[in-house]
């Protein structure tokens, strides 16, 4: 990465899925980790799923990785 970057879960919606933002900017709606890894790769950022729940530069809101819906 060559700047400081802010990514945020959301907490889970009523319906199921999590928000993700980037530097402010909402990449979509998340149904788990592996949807947060492709969203990341689209916005330019190659993470492996399996490392999605490790990263300490990911805010998780709401609950932690595990948690998908309320």
């Amino acid at each position: 990465m060559s700047r400081p970057i802010r990514v945020i879960v959301h907490p889970p919606s009523p319906t199921g899925g999590r928000r993700v933002r980037v530097d402010g900017e909402i990449l979509g709606l998340a149904h788990n980790v592996a949807d947060v890894a492709e969203f990341l790769r689209r916005a330019g950022l190659e993470v492996d799923p399996a490392d999605v729940a490790r990263l300490t530069w990911i805010e998780w809101r709401g609950g932690g990785p595990g948690v998908w819906k309320r």
